[in-house]
C-alpha cells in the first residue's frame, strides 16, 4: 500500500486501542517514571544534606533549582533536535546523559560538586520531556488519545512514590549517596528502548523516509489484527497525502494561527510547574524544620503523593468523554483553593493529620493538571514542529520550577508559610483564567488537523 501522510495518519488512527499502544505506554511510561524518581529524589537528600553539610537556606534553594535550569537547556534544544533527528534517537541520549549524571551525583564532594552535576542531569530530563509526549500522541488514534497520553502521566505518580520509598528506606541506613546510585538504574533501560521503541512513522513521512513509516505501521496493522483475529477496516482516502514541508521552522509556532496557543500554553506550564515546585520542593524540608524525623517526614509525603494517582487515571478517562478545556480549567482552580488551605493549616500549628488530608487533597487536583496539559499541548502541534512546541512550553515550565524554590525558601522568613502558598495557588488560579480565555476544546480531533 502507498503511503502519504494523510493515508498513514488515518492508517493509524482507525486502530484499535491493542496490546501494540499498551507496549508503548509502558515503555515511555517507564522512562518517564525514572525522571520523576529523580525529581522527587533530590527533595529528599536535601533534607539529608542539610544536616550532612550544614546547609542554609540559600545553598538549599540553589541544589533544588539547579537541575532545572538544566531542564530549561535541555527542554529548549532536545525539542529541536527531535524535529529535525527523530523522537527515538533523542530519546536514548537523553536517557543515558541522565543516567550517567545520576551517577556523578553518588560521588560528589561538597555542594558546588553537586550543583554542576544536577545541572547535567537536568539537561538529560528537560530534553525527554518534548520527546516522550511526541512519540506518545503520534501513536495514539485520535478518539483515545486523551486516555492514552493522559496514563502516561499516572507513572510519575509511580516515579515519585518510588523515589519517597527509597528515600525512606535507603538515606537513613545507607546515606544519601546510594539513593542518587539507585537514580542511575535508568541506564539499562536505554537498550530496551533501542530494542522496543519505533520511530514515529508520522515523523518519518514528514521527513520523506516513506519506506521506513511504512513498514512500521504496516507491522503495527499486523500484530493488531492478528490480537483482534480479524482484518482490519481499510482507511478512507486523505487530501493531506502532500509532500514533505522541509521549510518549517521554529518560528511557526508563533505565527498567526498557532500564537494564540503558544501564548496559552508558555503560561500554563509557566504557572503549573511554579505551582508544582513551589508545592512539592520544600515539603519534605519544611516538615522536618517543624519538628518532625526526617523518616517521619518522609512518609507524610508519601501519603500525599499517593493521592497523585487515582485523578490522573480519572482524568485520562474523562478526557475522552468531557474534553480537555474544562476539565482542565475546573482542576487548577480546586488546585489553587486547595493549596490556599494546605499552606494556611501548614502554618498555623495545626495537626499533623490535618495538614495531611489538605495536602492530599492538594495532591490530588495537581495529579490532573499534568496528566490533561501533556496531552492538550502534544495535540495543539503539527508534526513538523510538534517536539520543538512542546519543548518551547517545557522550557517556559523550567523557569517557573526554577523560580519556585527559590521564591518560596528566600520568602518564607518575611512571609511565613502561609503566605508563600497563597503566591503558589495564585499561579494555578491565573492558569485557570488562561485556558478559560484562550483554550480551544481538541477531544477527539486527528493531529494535524487542530
Amino acid at each position: 500500500m502507498s503511503i502519504g501522510y494523510g493515508s498513514m495518519s488515518n492508517r493509524l488512527d482507525r486502530l484499535p486501542i491493542s496490546g501494540f499502544h499498551y507496549k508503548l505506554l509502558r515503555i515511555n511510561g517507564f522512562a518517564w517514571a525514572f525522571d520523576a524518581f529523580d525529581t522527587g529524589l533530590i527533595t529528599f537528600v536535601v533534607a539529608a544534606l542539610a544536616k550532612v553539610w550544614q546547609l542554609n537556606t540559600g545553598q538549599i534553594s540553589l541544589i533544588l533549582s539547579i537541575g532545572l535550569a538544566g531542564m530549561f537547556l535541555g527542554a529548549i534544544g532536545a525539542g529541536r533536535i527531535a524535529d529535525r533527528l527523530g523522537r527515538k534517537t533523542v530519546f536514548q541520549i537523553t536517557m543515558l546523559l541522565f543516567a550517567i549524571s545520576s551517577i556523578l551525583c553518588a560521588i560528589s564532594w561538597n555542594w558546588i560538586a553537586l550543583l554542576v552535576f544536577r545541572f547535567l542531569v537536568g539537561v538529560g530530563l528537560g530534553g525527554e520531556t518534548p520527546v516522550v509526549n511526541s512519540v506518545m500522541g503520534e501513536f495514539i488514534p485520535a478518539e483515545s488519545r486523551g486516555k492514552v497520553q493522559g496514563l502516561i502521566n499516572t507513572f510519575w505518580a509511580l516515579g515519585w512514590l518510588a523515589s519517597a520509598v527509597i528515600s525512606f528506606f535507603v538515606i537513613p541506613t545507607l546515606g544519601w549517596r546510594w539513593a542518587f546510585i539507585v537514580g542511575a538504574l535508568p541506564a539499562f533501560y536505554v537498550w530496551v528502548i533501542r530494542r522496543n521503541l519505533p520511530e514515529s512513522p508520522r515523523w518519518l513521512v514528514k521527513r520523506g523516509r516513506l519506506a521506513e513509516a511504512e513498514a512500521i505501521v504496516s507491522d503495527m496493522e499486523t500484530r493488531v489484527s492478528k490480537e483482534l483475529n480479524k482484518p482490519l477496516p481499510e482507511p478512507v482516502a486523505d487530501a493531506r497525502d502532500e509532500q514533505p514541508k522541509d521549510h518549517l521552522h521554529v518560528g511557526f509556532i508563533l505565527d498567526n494561527h498557532y500564537l494564540r496557543r503558544t501564548i496559552m500554553f508558555w503560561i500554563l506550564w509557566f504557572m503549573a510547574m511554579f505551582g508544582y515546585y513551589g508545592l512539592f520542593s520544600w515539603m519534605p524540608t519544611l516538615f522536618v524544620k517543624a519538628g518532625h524525623t526526617m523518616m517521619t517526614s518522609f512518609f507524610y509525603v508519601f501519603i500525599m503523593q499517593l493521592a497523585y494517582v487515582p485523578n490522573q487515571i480519572l482524568s485520562a478517562y474523562l478526557m475522552d468523554r468531557v474534553g480537555r478545556k474544562w476539565l482542565l480549567t475546573i482542576n487548577l482552580f480546586l488546585a489553587g483553593i486547595a493549596t490556599v488551605a494546605y499552606g494556611w493549616a501548614l502554618g498555623h500549628g495545626v495537626s499533623t493529620l490535618f495538614v495531611v488530608t489538605l495536602g492530599v487533597f492538594a495532591s490530588f487536583f495537581i495529579s490532573a493538571i499534568w496528566a490533561i496539559t501533556y496531552t492538550y499541548t502534544t495535540e495543539s502541534y503539527p508534526t513538523e514542529f510538534r517536539a520543538t512546541g512542546i519543548g518551547a512550553a517545557s522550557a517556559w515550565s523550567r523557569i517557573g520550577s526554577l523560580l519556585a524554590p527559590l521564591i518560596v525558601g528566600y520568602s518564607l522568613a518575611s512571609m511565613g508559610t502561609s503566605g508563600v502558598f497563597m503566591i503558589v495557588a495564585f499561579a494555578f488560579i491565573i492558569a485557570g483564567f488562561v485556558i478559560a480565555i484562550l483554550g480551544v476544546e481538541t477531544k477527539g480531533k486527528k493531529l494535524d488537523t487542530i
